[in-house]
């Protein structure tokens, strides 16, 4: 079941009780402007961007504060944790990382790779996939592929794990858990990502049952 909503994550995990999540997989504002406008005017030019332009927006200005983190570790057993070289005050030292190898060449002056927490004990693994190399539109500034969290979901995910995500953003997760089977409880605050998440979602399971 994949259930999103439209709204704050700290009015969501309010409502659930402590650890009723298995695994959280959340990708957190990393506090860089990265929300659209001229922060990323470099990128609109660049021919494998998608052709998008971003209206700007104030999301990714600063990082969760530590009532956010708090709320996270209380509601889930594990986390999985986008941008934790940002999150450094509230997340302990683990040799457990998940590095996203993006592909891109040396030339173009943006992270050629992401990086993100995990609480579990384990090795640190690389994903290796472009994140220019697919022309479809995207609805985000800072989409992750669907095949970046069906690589986490395969790794760190058991069978009828409880997956949450407070950050729903261009809903990647979603598709990624509902081709996966995996129950998935996520939020977005901003109605148009929320939105064009949502469509984004039914328009891959529409597709699926066409096929």
């Amino acid at each position: 079941m994949i259930n999103i909503t439209n709204e704050d994550n700290m009015e969501l995990m309010a409502r659930y009780e402590d650890k009723h999540f298995d695994l959280a997989i959340v990708d957190p504002p990393y506090g860089i402007d990265m929300g659209g406008g001229s922060s990323i005017k470099k990128l609109k030019s660049r021919p494998n961007w998608g052709g998008c332009k971003y209206d700007k927006k104030e999301w990714d200005e600063d990082i969760p504060n530590d009532a956010y983190f708090e709320e996270l570790f209380r509601v889930s057993k594990n986390q999985i944790i986008w941008g934790g070289n940002y999150f450094t005050d509230y997340l302990k030292p683990t040799k457990s990382w998940i590095i996203w190898d993006k592909k891109m060449s040396h030339n173009i002056n943006f992270s050629h790779a992401e990086m993100a927490w995990c609480s579990m004990k384990g090795i640190t693994r690389m994903f290796y996939y472009s994140a220019t190399g697919n022309s479809d539109k995207k609805i985000h500034p800072t989409e992750k592929p669907r095949k970046l969290y069906e690589f986490i979901l395969h790794n760190y995910a058991k069978e009828g794990d409880k997956i949450l995500d407070t950050h729903l953003g261009s809903g990647s997760i979603a598709i990624a858990c509902h081709n996966r089977g995996f129950n998935l409880t996520a939020c977005e605050l901003d109605t148009e990502y929320y939105n064009s998440a949502l469509k984004r979602l039914k328009q891959h399971q529409a597709q699926l049952t066409i096929f």
